[in-house]
């Protein structure tokens, strides 16, 4: 097996895939350059900041939601030291070059997903990469990959304000950015540092998701906050943007993305929070519209 090498060691994984389109960011020392959209309508970053708030989980949700609304939508998992979305979805294997660049994996209902978990040997196997492998790894991922006409492109983010998401935004044409968070202050206090990060790169910041707000209780059937009074409201208020959904703890959740199986899940808060990304969607792009 190829390891690829950033000066420091082997890593036990695969090397990023090559094809039309693929750049190395900051070869040669160069200014970074924005990748062309292609036949992609909109390419939407998902992030939180910070890991264990359920981002990859709502990205899978939202990403169903889009598909089961007739939409063409790709996932591009450029959480690449911590890729879940495979297994959230039943997806294993290899990417194959055809020609046309990689050719992604795609769900029984069409879902079309790259991820560096099908860079390894298997799940288990890290990516022990440096920034730099990183970094170029998801530039490849996203300009060569036959992705074909997509509607939704939805990049599942890696956590941090550091150089793998800088690179991101700098690099991929972002339309617009959801964040992704839980009712304890210390997971609104990370994604505040998401959403300033993303302000001062002039990335759209379409809204807030509030993950694992609620669960019902089994016996009376009542909802309830397990982690107090959630502060979603107050944050998305403070950057004046919308609260897109409080997605609520759901057993069946976590048990289909065990069995790979997460497509399947379908809710009216997972429906509420599609309708409520796509009116954030339409409304920014009348603002830039109207600033035009």
């Amino acid at each position: 097996m190829a390891v690829p090498s950033d000066g420091t060691g082997a890593a036990p994984s695969r090397p990023p895939p090559s094809g039309p389109g693929a750049r190395r960011p900051g070869a040669g020392g160069g200014v970074l350059q924005r990748l062309p959209k292609g036949n992609l309508q909109n390419v939407i970053a998902v992030g939180s900041g910070k890991g264990g708030v359920g981002k990859s989980a709502v990205t899978v949700l939202l990403a169903c939601e889009l598909a089961r609304q007739g939409k063409k939508v790709g996932i591009l998992d450029a959480d690449v030291t911590g890729p879940s979305v495979p297994k959230l979805l039943g997806l294993s294997g290899h990417l194959l070059d055809k020609g046309e660049g990689v050719e992604p994996a795609v769900t029984g209902k069409g879902l079309k997903v790259v991820s560096s978990q099908f860079l390894v040997e298997d799940e288990e196997t890290p990516v022990i990469w440096r920034g730099p492998l990183v970094t170029r790894l998801i530039v490849q991922f996203f300009g060569g990959v036959n992705w074909g006409a997509l509607d939704y492109l939805l990049l599942d983010m890696p956590p941090g304000t550091s150089d793998v998401p800088l690179t991101v935004f700098q690099t991929i044409p972002i339309d617009g950015m959801v964040f992704v968070t839980t009712p304890q202050e210390l997971a609104g206090l990370i994604v505040k540092k998401a959403v300033n990060m993303a302000r001062e790169l002039h990335v759209t910041l379409l809204g807030l998701v509030e993950n694992m707000a609620t669960v019902k209780c089994p016996h009376c059937q009542k909802d309830f906050r397990p982690y107090g009074k959630g502060r979603a409201r107050e944050l998305a208020q403070e950057f004046d943007l919308p609260l897109l959904a409080s997605l609520p703890i759901d057993p069946r959740i976590s048990e289909l993305g065990d069995e790979g199986k997460l497509e399947q899940y379908a809710s009216p808060s997972v429906a509420g929070l599609a309708s409520g990304f796509l009116q954030s969607l339409e409304e920014s792009r009348k603002r830039t519209l109207t600033v035009l």
